[in-house]
């Protein structure tokens, strides 16, 4: 009996039942982008990171802010999906602000923010995340980071591979001097579109990440 209490298990459960219906395969592609981790990596292991960042066990009130899904699949440079791969996920809250010791920005936390979460993808390596879409902040020298969430993905047959996504549409994204520094090609990869199927259903953008060989 798989052990749903394990939040990396759990997430690859939730996400093998709830994103069924997705089309996975497609073409081969270049490596994903490589951007830079940044220093707000969380500190040790939080006790909750599990695929819905909105949402704290034992909080009735969810995150501030717009709730999205990503999904996507984790291909390895032969463009076969990797079950397996481990998948940090991490990002600034609402108002763009980190749960970090290091963040100086006056901006306040969000105590129902989970802000991180550490998944498995599943067999045909897929995985999932609930969260929302954090906010802008100011990181010095006239200019600021556009909404982004960082991505850490680890395999033993692939390099690692340490990126960011972005929010299609935002007006930050052709200032910020880190997306600026790819080619439109290398932006295209990392600038995701959300888009509801209806209504009432939660915005969802799909993010692939493409692996290079050890």
């Amino acid at each position: 009996m798989t052990d749903t209490h394990d939040p990396l298990r759990r997430q690859a459960v939730i996400a093998g039942l709830s994103l069924a219906g997705f089309a996975w395969m497609r073409p081969l592609a270049a490596a994903t982008p490589h951007q830079t981790e940044g220093p707000f990596f969380p500190p040790g292991d939080p006790a909750e990171a599990d695929f819905d960042l909105t949402q704290l066990d034992g909080h009735d009130e969810r995150a501030a802010g717009r709730v999205v899904d990503i999904q996507g699949v984790v291909h390895g440079a032969d463009g076969t999906p990797i079950a397996g791969a481990l998948v940090h996920v991490w990002q600034a809250n609402h108002h763009g602000r980190y749960a970090h010791p290091d963040d100086r920005n006056p901006a306040p936390l969000d105590p129902h923010f989970q802000g991180y979460a550490k998944l498995l993808t599943d067999a045909e390596g897929r995985y999932r995340v609930r969260t929302i879409v954090p906010g802008a902040y100011p990181v010095g020298g006239g200019w600021s980071r556009p909404p982004h969430v960082h991505f850490k993905v680890t395999h033993a047959a692939h390099r690692e591979l340490t990126t960011q996504m972005y929010f299609a549409g935002e007006p930050l994204n052709t200032e910020d001097r880190i997306l600026g520094k790819l080619d439109e090609a290398g932006r295209a990869q990392l600038v995701v579109a959300f888009a509801a199927a209806d209504a009432d259903a939660v915005p969802a953008g799909r993010f692939d990440l493409h692996l290079d060989k050890a």
